[in-house]
């Protein structure tokens, strides 16, 4: 029992240490359960306190496993039929998912939304339980993958994305690909102007440089380079135009 509580008590103490976290004003729950995996559960309010919360954890010695329980205040309060509406048209709309078959999971039974014959096949099934999206199905690439990912976060009612999309063949990772991915993300985001901001990855952190007109574009740049798959880390070195 000295142990269990020894371990919570080191990864309360690792989360009260970054103040992104904001450990105490959010109150996340620290606890092991019986198999020895640590459970965070809890609200925070942005997606990049979420991933820092869950690196801080993963990083004493003692956890072996962590079960993510932590979810990102909504922008907007929104319904789980609201959300699924909202992503499903974004899916449909999004030219680089054209070849894909979508279904969405509707009172209980999943629904088809269109069927597409891709080659290699591509298929999206999308899930939503209190406001959590849950995507599953089979992609052609990382960037498919990335990008139906940050759709799903861009609805404003999303509190959390379990993005479990495969990608068939299997394509390695690189620094290179999630550059590319965030760099995608900017240019589509309406109120970014991409052009202006580059982009540099290395162990999985994303750097931002460039110029934005605002503070508020500056704060929706890095979020959109937070919601990317297998970013760990985002560093905004975005500067005000003069």
């Amino acid at each position: 029992m000295a142990v269990v509580e020894n371990i919570a008590k080191e990864v309360k103490a690792a989360l009260e240490r970054d103040p992104r976290v904001d450990f105490h004003r959010h109150a996340i729950e620290v606890r092991l359960d019986p198999d020895g995996m640590l459970i965070l559960e809890g609200e925070l309010p942005t997606i990049g306190a979420k991933k820092l919360a869950l690196e801080h954890a993963g990083a004493i010695p003692a956890v072996n496993g962590i079960v993510d329980r932590l979810r990102v205040t909504p922008t907007r309060t929104m319904g789980d039929g609201e959300i699924r509406d909202h992503l499903r048209d974004s899916l449909l709309e999004e030219p680089a998912l054209d070849g894909c078959t979508m279904r969405t999971f509707e009172s209980g039974r999943w629904q088809l939304v269109r069927e597409a014959a891709a080659v290699p096949h591509c298929s999206i099934d999308v899930a939503i339980n209190d406001g959590v999206v849950t995507l599953d199905g089979q992609v052609g690439s990382l960037s498919q993958k990335r990008l139906a990912g940050v759709l799903a976060w861009w609805v404003p009612g999303s509190r959390d994305v379990v993005n479990g999309l495969e990608v068939r063949p299997p394509q390695d990772d690189s620094e290179g690909e999630i550059a590319e991915a965030v760099k995608l993300v900017l240019d589509k985001d309406p109120l970014i102007n991409g052009d202006r901001i580059r982009v540099r990855v290395r162990d999985a952190v994303v750097t931002l440089e460039g110029l934005v007109s605002n503070d508020a574009e500056s704060e929706m740049a890095e979020m959109d380079a937070w919601y990317v798959f297998g970013v760990d880390r985002v560093v905004n070195r975005l500067e005000r135009a003069t």
